[in-house]
């Protein structure tokens, strides 16, 4: 089930290769991979999902968030995805959470307010609360 964040992101659970047609369809241009490989058997690899989003023409980023959490890295690496696709993205992993904090915290770090991403985080079903000090951080420049 996509969830759109707002007209530049949206984010999912886990996908699979034959969904990228559909996706495709409705508009992305990009798939973000948060989800590492071989969290859960059975699971599609990111490889594969990479090979169908190559074949529809779609640009593919693997910017994997484990138990560990975030860094700046990532933050980063998630910035220059949704910057590079020139249009609407979608960003997975297991349940769509880690892609929409991913998100939040690369917006924060933009300078977006904070306050408006946690709204549009709760809009789409996400709780960011758990986030907000390092939003609040991230966005002032600390």
């Amino acid at each position: 089930m996509i969830r759109v964040l707002n007209e530049s992101i949206a984010v999912a659970p886990q996908i699979g290769p034959q969904d990228v047609a559909a996706i495709k369809a409705a508009g992305y241009v990009a798939i973000v991979n948060n989800r590492p490989d071989g969290e859960e058997p059975g699971q599609p690899s990111g490889d594969a999902i990479a090979r169908a989003a190559a074949e529809a023409g779609l640009a593919y980023a693997a910017i994997p968030v484990t138990h560990a959490g975030f860094a700046h890295a990532q933050i980063d690496a998630m910035a220059a995805a949704l910057v590079a696709a020139e249009g609407p993205v979608l960003a997975y992993c297991r349940s769509g959470t880690r892609s929409c904090n991913l998100w939040a915290l690369a917006a924060a770090k933009a300078g977006r307010n904070p306050e408006l991403l946690a709204r549009q985080a709760a809009d789409a079903g996400y709780d960011l609360s758990g986030l907000r000090p390092t939003l609040d951080a991230l966005a002032s420049g600390q």
